[in-house]
């Protein structure tokens, strides 16, 4: 073989590497999840929706 195996070292990387993904996920998806732009953009399709209903009201 050209070059040694070494499984530990494999093992160590990978598990150090999980470690640290998930050490990261929580302030990540709570900068995705909890942006200003979503918010903005819920309240208008919810502003939206209740004109919507409101025009189907009024032509009843």
């Amino acid at each position: 073989m050209p070059h040694r195996t070494r499984p530990m070292t494999a093992l160590l990387v990978f598990t150090g590497l999980n470690v640290f993904l998930v050490s990261t996920i929580t302030p990540v998806y709570d900068f995705v999840c909890f942006l200003p732009y979503w918010e903005r953009r819920r309240e208008q399709r919810r502003q939206q929706r209740e004109v919507a209903l409101a025009k189907g009201f009024e032509s009843k």
